[in-house]
């Protein structure tokens, strides 16, 4: 199978366009009571019976704790320019306050002199949802001290690494914390209160708005920026009910953070919506949220198709689906960075996360992953084609490297480019790594000798 992107698309990325590969900590790492870490709340929340799909959890993940100058080696010869990674904040400071282990920081210093040692940029994310556990017992992101808690944690962890990182994402996917984690409680904390859901994201994007400032103050040298999950949202019929219910959707996902951190203000459709529900807010925190960030990264998988009835049924879309349920939609992608672009003043934006899960087999040494490498492509695809439109495009970074930890899912659901044997902890680079691989190969090559002729590999 040839997965062509075409020479138009192509011309369209520019020379300093980054390309990279994208984990989190919690989901490969494992050692999660090694070396002095503390509990997070995904530890916390994976002792719940029936929270994980498959009554497992990250104790050992793709341990990659141990297992770092090998993981760094297979980055780098995917020949990636970029590695998107996240700190655990229970690994580095155990109660999220207080005393630093020494030990926890110094894992990721050898991650990051690993990778720049290999030629990589390092991609640093504070807050990719494994709060100490610490910290949740004194309320959580529901909690404002929680706020200085993290401002603090990221201005450490600047003095640590900021000399050496390229840029610093505060938090990813704050939707997810919030709604997953606090009004639906299929996530940790596993809490069921929309107040409380509302006053956390109202929490996470204020800390991210004074982090900013404070890490400015302290001379920060890394970009930095807020990780979004975003999607183009849209009525399942013309009906006038479903339109009301995909713009109270679209308001929810996109435009409560979007508004906010661009407008300095939430949209009133969804502050009347949640009534007494609306967050508490101080005098000077929208400003502070507005606080200019040097990039925006965006989390998209597919779309969102709205029923006021709640009866749309994705398999009826006539779009091939992922494992989990996905509908696949590149097109969205190219929507959605449109709308970013033309709604509000945005910084450059990333594509910090891509990527598929679909039911991989390893068979004779190989993962024969097309559906995947056909996403991926596609979807680069329609990056080329938001930044050929004029949207100032910076970089995209494929979900993930390796197969691992999908919290609420398990081991069940891979996304990984990269296969991981559970059993062995052996890496098997799939052919969709192998594609990718060479499609960059391809690139710099395209780079050198400025041709616009199609890569088809």
């Amino acid at each position: 199978m040839t997965f062509a992107i075409p020479p138009a698309t192509l011309a369209s990325f520019p020379q300093d366009f980054v390309w990279g590969v994208a984990t989190s900590a919690y989901q490969i790492e494992g050692a999660a009571a090694e070396d002095g870490k503390g509990p997070s709340i995904w530890d916390d929340f994976c002792r719940v019976p029936g929270a994980i799909a498959d009554a497992s959890d990250g104790l050992v993940a793709c341990d990659h704790y141990h297992r770092l100058e090998e993981d760094l080696d297979l980055i780098a010869s995917l020949g990636v320019d970029a590695y998107r990674f996240s700190v655990s904040w229970p690994r580095v400071q155990p109660t999220g306050a207080g005393a630093w282990n020494e030990q926890g920081v110094g894992f990721y210093d050898r991650l990051v002199d690993g990778l720049l040692a290999r030629g990589i940029q390092p991609y640093l994310t504070l807050n990719h949802w494994d709060l100490p556990s610490a910290l949740q017992a004194q309320g959580g992101w529901a909690a404002r001290s929680t706020v200085q808690r993290f401002v603090d944690y990221a201005c450490r962890m600047d003095r640590r690494l900021g000399d050496r990182v390229r840029a610093i994402t505060t938090h990813n996917e704050p939707w997810v914390v919030a709604t997953l984690g606090h009004e639906t409680g299929v996530f940790a904390p596993g809490l069921k209160d929309r107040r409380s859901a509302v006053q956390a994201a109202h929490h996470l994007l204020l800390s991210h708005g004074l982090a900013l400032q404070a890490l400015r103050a302290q001379g920060c040298k890394a970009q930095l920026g807020l990780v979004l999950n975003l999607s183009p949202i849209g009525p399942a019929t013309d009906r006038p009910d479903d339109a009301a219910a995909a713009r109270l959707e679209d308001g929810r996902l996109v435009r409560w953070y979007m508004d906010p951190l661009f407008k300095g203000e939430y949209p009133a459709d969804v502050l009347q919506h949640l009534g007494a529900d609306a967050p508490q807010v101080h005098e000077g925190d929208l400003r502070a949220i507005a606080t200019p960030m040097d990039f925006l990264g965006i989390n998209y998988y597919t779309r969102g198709v709205v029923s006021a009835r709640g009866d749309w049924d994705v398999t009826t879309s006539g779009h091939a689906l992922t494992d989990m349920g996905w509908e696949v939609y590149p097109r969205g992608l190219t929507e959605l960075l449109l709308r970013l672009h033309r709604d509000w003043q945005v910084p450059p934006l990333f594509v910090k996360e891509n990527g598929a899960a679909f039911k991989d087999t390893l068979v004779g040494g190989r993962v024969h992953d097309a559906e995947r490498t056909d996403y991926i492509a596609r979807h680069i695809a329609a990056v080329g084609e938001a930044l050929r439109q004029g949207v100032p495009m910076a970089g995209y970074m494929v979900w993930s490297l390796m197969d691992n930890f999908e919290w609420a899912s398990g081991y069940a659901k891979r996304f990984g480019i990269v296969h991981v044997d559970y059993a062995t902890l052996a890496r098997t680079p799939k052919d969709s790594a192998l594609w990718y691989r060479e499609f960059l190969r391809q690139q710099r090559a395209r780079r050198a000798t400025a041709s616009t002729e199609p890569v088809e590999v």
